[in-house]
Parts: structure tokens; C-alpha cells; sequence
């Protein structure tokens, strides 16, 4: 899917669930992450799951550690990451 050029994306399901992480692959029926997050809370100074995309999670909220590979089913959004918002996400945010 990426033909060497990856892009770190964030991804939400019908499910409720918001993932970050780099785009391996996706199907009509799943996308395939590497490096995947899972943001359990942003906080209000994100400004909601689009925000997540543009300058990432903020101070506040509660981002896990990353998992090698995730493979999510129901996906109903995949937002292209802004290189602050990757940093972001990457940055250990309940390291406290």
C-alpha cells in the first residue's frame, strides 16, 4: 500500500476508538498500523479528533505506549498526520 513512502496517520473506528500510527496497509475491511497508539483522552486543548491530526495530543491527554503492529477492523476515518502532530504522538504523553 505505501510503495516506499509511509505516512503516520490517525485512524478512527466505528467503535469510537482514535490510533495513530504508520500506515502499512489498509482494505475495504481493515487498515494495518505499525508503531500504533491508541489515544485513550485528548484534552480540550486539542480540539477533538481532527486536532489530533494537526497539532497532535496535547498536554493532558493519555496516549499509550506503542504496540510493533496493529491490525484495526471498522475504520471510518484516516486523517494524514502533520509532522508537529507526529511528534506529538510520539512523545509519551501518560509518561507521568
Amino acid at each position: 500500500m505505501n510503495s516506499g513512502n509511509p505516512k503516520y496517520v490517525v485512524v478512527t473506528t466505528s467503535h469510537r476508538g482514535v490510533f495513530a500510527g504508520w500506515l502499512e496497509s489498509r482494505s475495504d475491511d481493515e487498515i494495518v498500523l505499525t508503531e500504533a497508539r491508541v489515544c485513550v483522552y485528548w484534552s480540550s486543548s486539542t480540539r477533538g479528533f481532527i486536532g489530533l491530526a494537526v497539532t497532535g495530543p496535547l498536554s493532558g491527554s493519555r496516549v499509550s505506549r506503542p504496540a510493533p503492529r496493529m491490525v484495526i477492523p471498522y475504520t471510518t476515518a484516516i486523517i494524514e498526520c502533520t509532522p508537529d502532530a507526529q511528534r506529538q504522538w510520539e512523545s509519551d504523553q501518560w509518561a507521568s
